[in-house]
């Protein structure tokens, strides 16, 4: 009921693409486990959001205008203070401003800065010709240079998620590269099956995205995440 909620008011604006806030949302829903954020529309409630959840924090642009918020300079991260927030949101105000100008601006996401983990990618797309398919690679920037991925028709069961998991190269990186820890790929198959199974329960979604998910040795943490609406 929470998901539907927040795809009818959505489609109510008639918006096709999800704001950060709305896919963590639907994330929630799935009881994925999200990086703890505010939304903030003032510097001065940004600070209080950064006071309730600790510094550092990441401060993220929203706008219905940008998609990629890192190329368009609406993105900083491991900001350590108030004084440095308050200098960031300046800051980030007037590079936005130059780099995509004509951007609505709707408000910051105030998110506290999570400790590094192996980063991946889970993403979930209607496909035109065979349905609902899910997708799992290697994270952040790599997934767009090398496309280590793998894909599979949704929803996906536990064990072809674990499959999926395994068959990227960087795999290696999940288990326990150069003396590290494995990670939780029994609890990152468990993501992985969630999410292949949002586009077979909701007729209304055409994509879902989250990139980075952190992986630990316990647990998973989603970073950021993007959808759309058919």
């Amino acid at each position: 009921m929470k998901m539907r909620g927040i795809i009818k008011a959505a489609l109510k604006e008639q918006r096709k693409i999800l704001s950060e806030s709305e896919a963590k949302r639907l994330l929630r829903a799935l009881k994925v486990p999200v990086a703890p954020y505010g939304v903030v529309k003032e510097a001065e409630e940004a600070c209080k959001v950064a006071q309730r959840l600790g510094y550092p924090v990441v401060l993220k642009v929203i706008s219905p205008d940008i998609t990629h918020k890192t190329e368009a300079g609406g993105v900083c991260i491991d900001i350590a203070d108030e004084e440095a927030l308050k200098r960031a949101w300046m800051e980030m105000v007037l590079r936005v401003a130059h780099k995509r100008p004509g951007a609505r601006i709707e408000g910051f996401i105030v998110e506290k800065m999570i400790k590094k983990g192996v980063e991946v990618i889970i993403g979930a797309i209607r496909d035109e010709q065979f349905g609902p398919v899910v997708m799992f690679g290697t994270g952040g920037i790599a997934v767009e240079l090398f496309r280590d991925v793998s894909y599979r028709l949704a929803p996906a069961s536990l064990e072809t998620a674990q499959e999926m998991i395994r068959e990227p190269r960087g795999f290696v990186l999940l288990n326990g590269y150069r003396g590290a820890p494995p990670c939780d790929t029994k609890g990152l198959a468990h993501t992985v099956v969630k999410v292949s199974e949002l586009l077979c329960n909701l007729d209304e979604l055409e994509a879902v995205e989250i990139n980075p998910l952190m992986v630990y040795e316990h647990g998973v943490m989603a970073v950021d995440a993007k959808a759309t609406l058919s």
